[in-house]
């Protein structure tokens, strides 16, 4: 007798124990969530230089065998073709519908046809913090890349460098080439991220959870983390 009950106690710790464990589980999330809203922001956390495609919830992590550290890349972008790269499309009238379907102009409106072969060349590519090759890229290194292909301009390795060197416009003012900067780190007011405007109130960018994409600044998630827009002075 004495062993049954020494045997359902011990069953009996267990189911409390498993209990508690879930119950500190629960506060944890809880916790997290708390921190989340407390900060007015309901998608996931950032790290410096890094970007999110609206409603994507996991943080990249550096691509295998990439060991590029962050801003170590030089100014002008170095490349290694990827094994799976293509070209992207060359026929300048099927750019103009493609993109004129992405970023919602009439294909007259877009007459820079280097600008969407270079967009159309990354796209897709994945995302890695420190990133400047074909493998894969950050939003800077992107950044960096496309106005020194597309409009040679060497820009600094940084988002927030980036900031630093251009000219700071108002929003009326934005145009192709410009660069739209973006705060994505919680609370402050440091430029994190970088893309290059190009119609219409969208802009290209290196994103975490798609790789080189469009994006809009329409859209909630980046209305509410959007710092402004600059122009690179002309070499």
């Amino acid at each position: 007798m004495k062993i049954q009950v020494a045997s359902y106690l011990v069953l009996f710790a267990s189911f409390t124990s498993c209990s508690a464990l879930k119950t500190l589980s629960a506060k944890n999330n809880s916790g997290a969530s708390l921190s989340a809203s407390s900060q007015g922001n309901s998608g996931p956390s950032f790290i410096d230089d890094i970007s999110v495609t609206p409603g994507a919830s996991k943080e990249p992590a550096l691509a295998k065998g990439n060991k590029t550290a962050p801003y170590a890349v030089p100014v002008t972008p170095k490349r290694a073709k990827a094994a799976n790269s293509s070209p992207g499309e060359t026929n300048p009238e099927v750019l103009k519908n493609k993109y004129a379907g992405l970023l919602d102009v009439g294909p007259d409106k877009l007459n820079n046809i280097p600008l969407l072969q270079n967009i159309d060349h990354w796209w897709g590519t994945q995302y890695c913090l420190g990133g400047n090759t074909e493998d894969c890229i950050d939003c800077s290194g992107f950044a960096q890349t496309i106005m020194h292909d597309v409009y040679a301009q060497n820009l600094p390795r940084t988002a927030a460098e980036q900031y630093d060197i251009t000219e700071h416009i108002s929003d009326n003012q934005l145009a192709e080439g410009d660069l739209v900067f973006f705060h994505t780190t919680g609370r402050g007011h440091t430029v994190t991220h970088v893309g290059v405007y190009v119609a219409n109130n969208h802009f290209a960018h290196a994103a975490t959870s798609e790789g080189v994409t469009i994006g809009t600044l329409d859209d909630p998630y980046w209305k509410v983390r959007y710092l402004g827009a600059g122009r690179v002075k002309k070499s």
